[in-house]
């Protein structure tokens, strides 16, 4: 067995050069698929795991019914498993740092923390959530997993926050602030153009990630512009669920099954599971 340590280790080196590609699962089950298909890490959706669980995005799900999903994917695959910790359920770094301390006793040897103030459209400052991201490098260490990954998310395009051109320049000053608090990473949902994301992974003093999709650059392009990170978000979940429902509407109202036509057969899926 890989011991958790080494497993972050794995983690760290993965992000030493190139890009790194990380699909998002859900569940225990699209984790092992995610898997199957050659990824070299897990990331977990918070939407995602929000949706199979019969609630919306944006924390409406606890600490604790989000951290026995990352337990449950933790432990269903091999590879490094990075979480979804949303605004690590709490505003306060003491929360946070609950938040992380749960993480690494789920199995998860990353996380993502937002800088969103959970249920509104609004930021902590720099310095606010830079006192969050201490208390997660602490918490980390003090858990005995001093090298968790910290990915830390901004929205300030995700959310149009400020003038459209004083954007770049507040992402750089996070950028600069996070990293003296420690994150490893800086996420930028809602940035995807190639001009800016080159700037600014030029000028970041830690990793850029982006998040892909349709319409978004492909993954050629994210790392041409310096981008070392790239995660799809809820898109693979979405695809999912769509599926189901299409599938489904095409049975209930056509008899038909053509929705369906071309899926893994049934003894290759559950052979993941054995």
């Amino acid at each position: 067995m890989t011991s958790l340590q080494d497993k972050a280790k794995l983690f760290r080196d993965q992000h030493a050069e190139g890009v790194l590609v990380l699909p998002n699962a859900w569940d225990a089950g699209s984790a092992v698929a995610i898997e199957r298909a050659g990824a070299q890490a897990v990331a977990t959706t918070s939407g995602g795991v929000s949706w199979a669980l019969a609630r919306g995005d944006g924390q409406q799900l606890s600490r604790e019914e989000m951290l026995a999903v990352i337990a449950q994917i933790a432990a269903a695959v091999e590879v490094p498993v990075t979480a979804d910790v949303e605004g690590g359920y709490g505003p306060e770094p003491s929360a946070v740092a609950e938040t992380i301390t749960g993480v690494v006793a789920a199995g998860a040897v990353g996380v993502n923390l937002e800088d969103s103030r959970a249920g509104t459209l609004t930021l902590f400052t720099p310095d606010e959530h830079a006192e969050r991201l201490r208390a997660a490098r602490a918490a980390a260490a003090s858990a005995g997993l001093p090298d968790l990954w910290v990915n830390t998310r901004t929205d300030v395009y995700l959310f149009g926050i400020g003038e459209p051109d004083g954007r770049y320049d507040d992402v750089l000053t996070r950028a600069n602030t996070y990293a003296e608090a420690g994150a490893d990473s800086i996420f930028v949902p809602g940035l995807a153009d190639l001009e800016v994301l080159a700037a600014l992974s030029k000028a970041s003093p830690i990793p850029v990630s982006a998040m892909a999709g349709p319409g978004a650059p492909a993954v050629a392009e994210l790392a041409e512009a310096g981008v070392r990170r790239v995660s799809v978000g809820t898109a693979i979940a979405q695809a999912a669920y769509s599926l189901a429902h299409h599938a489904a509407a095409e049975v209930l109202n056509q008899g038909t099954y053509g929705e369906v036509t071309g899926a893994l057969d049934f003894g290759t899926v559950n052979g993941w599971y054995r």
